[in-house]
């Protein structure tokens, strides 16, 4: 809705703030949303991916760990650990590309779980890591990938 300055002298000036108000939320909804959606997105991966990344760079300590430091319910160290890994390497992938980003973001927020639960020497300072991430993980996986995301683009390309 375009406004004229003669439109304009018309309207009062509860009427100018509140259509500048709603301009405002469009432009924040139309290009902030968006980039704070990937934002969110990256940050994460980053996390996880770089803890992925840690685990690969010395398998054997990776390996005594499991062993010995977290308990993995139901599952023997070593597949623990190859499993571990590879969902700190592959998931934070797909949440960045915005691919299969519920999903992701839902894989991750239980790995988050497992990973306080398996550790419990975790100390107060990785206890409010974890649960800053498991509270961000929510906004992918309830709110969605956002416009930035692949599944933005198939969903518009496919199902609309």
């Amino acid at each position: 809705m375009e406004m004229t300055a003669s439109a304009a002298r018309g309207l009062s000036l509860r009427d100018l703030i509140v259509t500048m108000a709603r301009r405002i939320i469009v432009a924040l909804e139309t290009y902030f949303a968006p980039l704070l959606d990937l934002t969110v997105r990256i940050w994460l991966a980053r996390v996880f991916f770089l803890s992925g990344l840690t685990k690969i760079q010395s398998w054997d300590s990776t390996l005594s760990l499991f062993e010995n430091e977290y308990s993995v319910p139901f599952l023997p160290p070593e597949l623990a650990a190859y499993m571990g890994t590879f969902t700190e390497l592959f998931f934070p992938v797909l949440l960045v590309l915005g691919l299969g980003t519920r999903f992701a973001a839902g894989v991750l927020f239980v790995f988050n779980i497992i990973a306080v639960v398996s550790y419990p020497d975790l100390g107060e300072v990785g206890l409010k890591d974890h649960q800053y991430w498991g509270l961000l993980l929510l906004f992918p996986l309830l709110h969605g990938p956002g416009k930035i995301a692949i599944d933005h683009f198939i969903r518009r390309r496919f199902f609309r």
